[in-house]
């Protein structure tokens, strides 16, 4: 049985997909908002994030924006003038 292999992207990749600063993904990892593996070769080195293609869906589906509901208007009863004499 012939298994595919998950597509890896970098921070970098994925900041030009979106067009937002490397920086902004790696905030994104460090945060917890986007899961990612460390691919360093060094343990304790300075960190080589992965992010695989089905947690960039998760993180880019808890994101989505959906349209806020249509507010109903409701009018304003007309109010009686009381003449006080």
């Amino acid at each position: 049985m012939a298994t595919t292999a998950a597509t890896k992207v970098t921070p970098p990749e994925y900041a030009k997909r979106l067009g937002v600063s490397p920086d902004k993904v790696i905030s994104w990892i460090r945060s917890g908002q986007l899961r990612a593996m460390d691919g360093s070769t060094v343990p304790g080195g300075r960190p080589r994030y992965l992010i695989d293609e089905a947690d960039i869906q998760a993180f880019e589906q808890s994101r989505a924006v959906t349209p806020p509901n249509k507010r109903i208007r409701r009018r304003q009863a007309h109010r009686t003038v009381k003449d006080f004499v």
